[in-house]
């Protein structure tokens, strides 16, 4: 505690930007107002202060909806990924297993490398009498669409396969899920919490029925988040929170108006300079792949090399412990895998089921850069590990 302490006052290169984001300074500027001057509850249908920020509130649906192709009334805000894959999933498994017309799909398929919130929502589905299948992916990350064709049946309700995925980066062949699913009549969620704004996505062409997204994961503020509900053919959900109807009856509770505007700020911006960022983002990730290969052997990357975001790099340092290399390096802010499970010493499961070993899990390091990182940071941090790798290979065992 006193190390945590003594180095709070050191401002370390930050590269954990799949853990979070910084807000962009331009969406703290649009959201400002929105807290002491134009402060209404959009909500408030009689008076002018309302009107204001249901406005407001109403561009930004439309600024999140023009993201992912679809249409704004589709668009519905929560407080971040986690509560919009718990709405999604469970959500629609009670509401077809409770509705009085009740439904014979009785079977949920999700992948053994999902975020936590995702395998625990299906994990309580099957504590319920949900049949529940893991599908396992390939050393690459990917999901092998033929065992996923097999898998979906006449039994299947949803389908929950990550777009991206916040450990390894490595995106999912989301169109071809989506026609596996339309085929057999299963819905398909997907939490994109790591995907919006850096691919592009179209919810129609994907033939997605329901989306997770986060604010925090593209430079939006924390606390806010949004689920894409399908209209047509429409998507039911019972609903998580009772309340006084909002959201159309799915999400009961007052909106933080601040928080949805810089929500759809953030869309915006991602949306506007995806294609610019990606490249950029790309050639920092090659630099950093190759500075660190030219100055230290034994370093292997995780994840597919091609199929993936660029920015998240995750690497395998033989013979040295990730948390000792963390640990000797507070000039860097990075990781060993998910925000949600950092004060976990178990090796990651997402590793583990691409085929690491535990030693190697444990050896591993997640390295996000994103909107804010500098070529000369990258330069710096690659130094840094050659260095403390190097030190800690050197050191006698068990000093």
């Amino acid at each position: 505690m006193q190390n945590k302490k003594a180095n709070r006052s050191i401002k370390p290169i930050y590269l954990d930007y799949q853990a979070t984001t910084p807000t962009d300074p331009r969406v703290v500027k649009a959201m400002l107002p929105f807290f002491s001057e134009s402060f209404g509850n959009p909500h408030s249908v009689d008076h002018a202060y309302g009107w204001e920020a249901e406005e407001v509130v109403d561009k930004a649906r439309q600024q999140i909806a023009d993201v992912i192709g679809a249409d704004p009334r589709e668009i519905i805000f929560t407080s971040g990924a986690t509560e919009s894959n718990n709405l999604a999933i469970k959500g629609l498994a009670h509401f077809l297993r409770d509705n009085p017309r009740g439904s014979p799909r009785n079977r949920i398929i999700t992948t053994t490398i999902e975020h936590k919130c995702v395998l625990e929502s299906v994990n309580r589905l099957e504590r319920e009498g949900f049949d529940v299948i893991r599908l396992p992916v390939d050393a690459m990350g990917l999901v092998d669409m033929e065992a996923l064709s097999k898998a979906v049946t006449e039994e299947t309700v949803l389908v929950s396969i990550m777009a991206v995925n916040n450990e390894i980066g490595v995106i999912q062949h989301l169109s071809r899920i989506g026609e596996i699913c339309k085929a057999a009549g299963a819905k398909f969620h997907t939490d994109a919490a790591q995907a919006v704004g850096k691919i592009p996505l179209d919810v129609n062409k994907m033939q997605i029925d329901l989306m997770s997204i986060s604010g925090h994961k593209i430079y939006g503020p924390k606390g806010i988040g949004a689920l894409y509900v399908r209209r047509r053919p429409r998507i039911r959900l019972e609903p998580l929170i009772d309340g006084g109807g909002q959201e159309r009856g799915l999400r009961s509770g007052t909106l933080a108006t601040p928080l949805c505007v810089g929500l759809g700020a953030a869309a915006q911006y991602a949306n506007e300079e995806m294609f610019g960022e990606y490249d950029r983002l790309s050639s920092l990730s090659r630099r950093f792949q190759e500075g660190l290969k030219a100055g230290l052997v034994g370093v292997s990357f995780n994840g597919d090399p091609e199929q993936r975001i660029p920015g998240n790099l995750n690497v395998t340092f033989e013979d040295v412990s990730g948390v000792e290399l963390m640990k000797s390096i507070p000039g860097l802010a990075l990781s060993m895998g998910s925000a949600c499970t950092s004060a976990d010493l178990d090796p990651s499961y997402v590793l583990k089921a691409l085929g690491l070993n535990e030693s190697q899990a444990l050896s591993s390091l997640r390295i996000g850069l994103g909107r804010f990182t500098k070529e000369e940071e990258v330069d710096q941090a690659i130094d840094l590990l050659i260095k403390a790798v190097g030190k800690l290979r050197s050191a006698p065992r068990g000093s």
